[in-house]
């Protein structure tokens, strides 16, 4: 990977306390597994930045290289590589996520569900 991409996706990991790695954006997921994350943080509540990968081949690759992972979606809170979204689901549902995101100082709202 090269050392630009690199630089690039510290910067947003570094600079932005909840960060999706998404196929799509937040508004306009282009995936299931993207939709899902988003909604997931948009449920509790969680501002969060969508970095839409599709627009960006090398980032796209580099993500996965950076944080060693295959697939995107990819979360990062605090600097911190949570997971993708079946991690995501499953800490959802069990609490664990919220109680993460609280111990790293990220300010949820649950919404009720509509």
């Amino acid at each position: 990977m090269d050392n630009v991409v690199s630089e690039r996706i510290r910067q947003e990991v570094n600079e932005n306390d909840v960060v999706l790695f998404m196929k799509g954006t937040p508004v306009f997921p282009q995936c299931g597994f993207s939709a899902t994350s988003a909604q997931i943080l948009t449920h509790l509540g969680v501002k969060f930045t969508g970095i839409d990968v599709l627009q960006d081949p090398s980032i796209r690759q580099g993500i996965k290289d950076f944080s060693n992972w295959p697939t995107i979606p990819q979360l990062y809170v605090k600097g911190e590589f949570v997971g993708g979204c079946d991690i995501l689901r499953e800490m959802f549902q069990t609490g664990e996520l919220q109680q993460f995101l609280e111990e790293k100082g990220v300010k949820t709202e649950e919404q009720p569900a509509s």
